[in-house]
């Protein structure tokens, strides 16, 4: 089963980045916003007394890409190793709480695939400096879609708020396929760590009874016949959501403003260049109504 699902998931990423290509060349999903790029040394400076955590230390990385410093590895006690790339804006002294955004890649973000592919293959860490400048961005490169990794999404996200200036009330979570399985398995074990989830292109996996308990915001995005996950796993766990809300006796206005339900159509997709409506998720990142969501909550 998991060779089978990995052949398919590899199938996917081929029609990812072959999209993602024809979107680059046609200049549908090109970004006009300009970042000011700051040096190895500068992101370095700026985690310099942040080595050493209650738990582990930190191996800072060496080289940067697009303002993130790449493969830094935090040496959890408890969880192992946790590589992740880190954007740090020019802005930031510690003074002042910034927000936090963790994004969670797909398969072919993972970190067997190489140093910062998860970077090079999505741009959801990318798009969201749009929304808040004042805002750290961490986009770990885990090892699967499991418990292993939703414990390290936790352990990463915990060090970050223990070990800079984070606003608690303005931490963000983000998965995208596999890292959208595993993001709802961090929403099973731990979502008050975080003001809101947003699911692209994935199935659910994880307790809904404790998200329910929480009462944590998620959005849902995805094709409604996605070629991988098809979309009738959301559909389902919007319910069952909808559902354990209504026992609490919250209304449907209250239940609207923590859950939402985003099915697509082939035509969405097709319009930002994208045949394959799996692949087609890489889109979301660029979709004000999905990821500006996220970020008033």
């Amino acid at each position: 089963m998991e060779t089978t699902k990995k052949w398919i998931l590899l199938l996917s990423l081929l029609a990812m980045m072959f999209s993602f290509t024809a979107c680059a060349t046609g200049g549908t999903e090109s970004s006009s916003f300009t970042m000011s790029e700051a040096s190895t040394s500068e992101i370095q400076h700026r985690q310099e007394g942040n080595n050493l955590t209650a738990d582990g230390t930190v191996t800072t990385g060496t080289t940067t890409y697009r303002g993130f410093m790449l493969d830094n590895v935090l040496h959890s006690e408890n969880e192992g190793d946790i590589h992740y790339n880190l954007y740090i804006p020019n802005s930031y002294d510690g003074s002042t709480p910034y927000a936090l955004f963790v994004t969670l890649p797909g398969y072919e973000g993972l970190y067997f695939q190489g140093v910062g592919a998860n970077l090079r293959a999505e741009d959801y860490g990318f798009e969201a400096q749009k929304y808040n400048q004042e805002m750290i961005v961490v986009a770990p490169q885990l090892n699967d879609w499991g418990e292993t990794s939703a414990n390290q999404a936790i352990a990463l996200t915990e060090y970050m708020i223990s070990h800079y200036n984070i606003n608690p009330e303005k931490v963000y979570l983000h998965g995208l396929s596999g890292g959208g399985e595993t993001g709802f398995l961090v929403m099973g074990k731990r979502p008050e760590l975080y003001a809101a989830y947003l699911a692209t292109s994935t199935q659910w996996d994880g307790d809904l009874e404790v998200l329910a308990q929480a009462r944590t915001p998620v959005y849902l995005a995805i094709g409604e016949d996605d070629s991988y996950y098809g979309s009738q796993s959301l559909k389902e766990t919007y319910t069952r959501l909808c559902d354990l809300y209504e026992e609490q006796g919250l209304s449907t206005t209250e239940i609207d403003q923590i859950l939402t339900l985003d099915v697509k159509e082939q035509d969405y997709f097709s319009q930002r260049g994208y045949s394959d409506q799996h692949a087609g998720g890489l889109s979301f990142a660029f979709d004000e109504a999905i990821m500006g969501w996220l970020f008033i909550k």
